[in-house]
C-alpha cells in the first residue's frame, strides 16, 4: 500500500492518479483516510500525554510519601490512567484498521510515462521484433500437432483432473525441460541467484503481492489452512525477505526461480478445454529484484532486456505492449507485456509480464534498507517472467511446424534435448 504520510502530504497527486486510472469512486477515500489518520495521531498524542502525566504523578506521590503527606487523591487518579490509555489505544486500533482497509484500495502512484487509457484496448505497442513466419501449407494449431504426433494428451488429463490440465509426452516433455534448463543457464550467466521457493504462501504474502480480492478468485486455497498454492514464484520470492532490513551494499538482490504455478483462471478468459495456452497448472521461471529506489528504473530496463534476449534466442517474433493507466494493476507503477506471434491465430499473444511495483509491495511486508545517510527506507520490488514454458511450447510448435506435421527444435535448445526434430511418437 501507499505510505500514509505520503498520501497526507500529497492528496492532490493521489487524487490525480486515481482519476488517471478511471477510479473516481475512490476519490472520497482519500479525504476519509486523511481524516482517520488525523484522529489516530490525536489519540496517540492523548495516550502519550496520559503516560507523561502518570510518570509525573508517580514522582509527586513518591515525594508526598517521603514527607508523610496524604497522597490518596493522586494515587486514585494514577490508578485510573491505565484504563483511559487502554480506551484510547483500542479506539486508535479500530481507526487504524478502518484506515488501512481504505488505504489498500488506493492504487500505486504510476510512473509519469504510463499512457492514459481506459482499458486494454488502449494499451500501447512500443516495439516489434522478428520476422513473422510464412508457410506454403495449411498450418495446424498446437493441439492438432500434439495429438497428431502423440505428444499431447488432453483426454486422459480430463479423466484424471478435469479441463485445464494436460499430459506432455516423449519429446515434447523433454522440450519442456530443455526450456527450463536453457533459462536457468541464461539467468545464471546474468548473475542472478537461483531460488527454489515454497509452492504455498500465506494470506499476508498473497495480499502484499497485489489485489487479494482479484487473486483469491484465481488462487487455489488450502482448506482449513492459511495457505494458497502459488500462482507464480513472484509471490514467494517477494515474501522471502519479509521484515528484513538490508544494508545499502546488500542491494540490488537479483533472483530467479523455477516453479510449478497453479491458477483457477476463472473470469473472462476462462480455461481452454483443450490447449496449453491457459491452464490450471503450468511451469514458469520468474525474475525478481529488490533494489534501492534510485536504481529502480534501471532494473526495469534490465528485466525487459533479459526477456527480449530469451525470445530472440528462440527466434520467435514478438512485440512489447505497455499497459495503459486503466489496465494497469493497482499495485504497479508501470507494466509491459511481451507478446509472441502465433501463426495459427495470426495475433500477438501475451507470454511474459514486466512490472515495477516501486515500494508498494515491500511496505506491507516491512522490507527496508539503511541508506548511506543511515536512514531506513522501503525497498523497491520488480518482477518479470523469464518464460512460461507452456505458452513458449505453443509458440514453438506452431512456428516451427513442418508440412508433414513434425516440429523443428529451435537451435538454442538442441544441446539440451539431444534431438533436432519431434516426429510422431511411437
Amino acid at each position: 500500500m501507499l505510505d500514509i504520510r505520503f498520501l497526507k502530504e500529497n492528496p492532490k497527486l493521489v487524487k490525480e492518479n486515481i482519476r488517471k486510472k478511471y477510479q473516481e469512486g475512490k476519490l472520497v477515500l482519500v479525504d476519509k483516510i486523511i481524516e482517520n489518520y488525523s484522529r489516530v495521531l490525536k489519540l496517540k498524542k492523548e495516550a502519550e500525554e496520559l503516560r507523561h502525566r502518570r510518570n509525573k504523578l508517580s514522582m509527586e506521590i513518591n515525594a508526598l510519601v517521603k514527607r508523610k503527606v496524604d497522597a490518596s487523591p493522586i494515587i486514585k487518579e494514577v490508578k485510573g490512567i491505565p484504563g483511559k490509555i487502554k480506551d484510547l489505544e483500542d479506539k486508535k486500533h479500530e481507526l487504524e484498521l478502518e484506515m488501512n482497509l481504505r488505504l489498500i484500495q488506493i492504487p500505486n502512484i504510476m510512473h509519469p510515462s504510463v499512457p492514459k487509457g481506459k482499458d486494454h484496448l488502449q494499451n500501447k505497442v512500443i516495439k516489434k521484433q522478428g520476422k513473422v513466419p510464412k508457410f506454403n501449407f495449411q498450418v495446424r494449431n498446437h493441439v492438432e500437432l500434439g495429438e497428431h504426433l502423440g505428444i499431447l494428451d488432453f483426454d486422459s488429463s480430463a479423466e484424471t483432473s478435469g479441463n485445464g490440465f494436460y499430459y506432455l509426452k516423449g519429446k515434447l516433455a523433454l522440450l519442456n525441460q530443455a526450456l527450463i534448463r536453457f533459462i536457468i543457464d541464461f539467468m545464471q550467466l546474468k548473475k542472478y541467484q537461483y531460488i527454489e521457493t515454497p509452492l504455498m504462501i500465506n494470506k499476508k504474502v498473497a495480499a502484499a503481492a497485489g489485489d487479494l480480492d482479484a487473486f483469491e478468485k484465481a488462487l487455489y486455497k488450502i482448506e482449513a489452512e492459511d495457505l494458497y498454492l502459488v500462482p507464480t514464484a513472484e509471490h514467494s520470492l517477494l515474501g522471502m525477505h519479509s521484515n528484513k532490513t538490508f544494508s545499502d551494499e546488500d542491494l540490488p538482490r537479483k533472483y530467479f526461480s523455477y516453479s510449478m504455478c497453479f491458477r483457477k483462471e476463472i473470469g473472462s478468459h476462462g480455461i481452454n478445454e483443450k490447449g496449453l495456452w491457459r491452464t490450471h497448472q503450468f511451469n514458469k521461471v520468474e525474475q525478481f529484484i529488490f533494489c534501492r529506489p534510485d536504481e529502480s528504473w534501471k532494473m526495469y530496463e534490465e528485466l525487459r532486456k533479459n526477456t527480449e534476449q530469451i525470445f530472440q534466442k528462440l527466434k520467435l517474433p514478438y512485440r512489447i505492449l505497455e499497459s495503459c493507466s486503466g489496465d494497469l494493476g493497482n499495485w504497479k507503477a508501470k507494466s509491459e507485456d511481451l507478446e509472441v506471434y502465433r501463426p495459427t491465430t495470426k495475433q500477438y499473444e501475451e507470454v511474459t509480464s514486466l512490472s515495477n511495483c516501486a515500494d508498494f509491495q515491500a511496505r506491507d511486508l516491512n522490507i527496508k534498507f539503511v541508506n548511506k545517510k543511515g536512514e531506513k527506507q522501503v525497498v523497491h520490488t520488480l518482477n518479470n517472467t523469464a518464460i512460461a514454458t507452456s505458452r513458449a511450447l505453443v509458440a514453438i510448435m506452431e512456428s516451427y511446424q513442418t508440412k508433414n506435421g513434425e516440429i523443428k527444435v529451435p537451435a538454442v535448445l538442441q544441446k539440451y534435448t539431444g534431438f533436432k526434430d519431434i516426429e510422431k511418437h511411437k
